[in-house]
């Protein structure tokens, strides 16, 4: 079989299973196929062939990480990102674990820098974690 052909067929392949997964990886793995197959059939040798391969599926697969990195979708805050909470006691002050009222309840909070400690102080959640919150004295951007 001539070398061409084989290229050819391994660059189907990729495309193939490429269409069954979405990945884009494979894709540039079969165009980078199909340009070793293209010097093959031109009559380069089999070095030629191997190195221009690497370099398309090198660079193929670097610009398609960008563009997944640019597509990503930025994480959404929490409903109760940046939502008031009323400061109520000190479980362990030297931990900054604390208990606040909020949503009309007593909430864990873990306390984030340095607060006054006084009943009613107003905190502001900065983040949830399982059934704790994550509270400040600055309201988060």
């Amino acid at each position: 079989m001539d070398n061409s052909v084989a290229w050819l067929i391994a660059g189907f392949l990729f495309v193939i299973v490429e269409l069954m997964t979405g990945t884009f990886y494979l894709l540039v793995l079969g165009v980078a196929c199909f340009a070793g197959g293209g010097l093959a059939y031109a009559g380069s040798p089999v070095t030629a062939q191997a190195l221009v391969a690497a370099v398309v599926a090198l660079v193929g697969v670097m610009t398609v990480r960008r563009c997944k990195k640019t597509m990503e979708p930025k994480r959404m805050q929490g409903l109760d990102f940046g939502q008031p909470a009323a400061f109520d006691c000190w479980v362990d002050a030297g931990a900054g674990q604390a208990r606040v009222k909020y949503r009309d309840s007593l909430w864990d909070a873990q306390v984030i820098g340095q607060i006054a400690g006084e009943h009613g102080e107003i905190l502001y959640v900065n983040s949830i974690d399982g059934n704790s919150l994550k509270v400040s004295k600055t309201r988060p951007a």
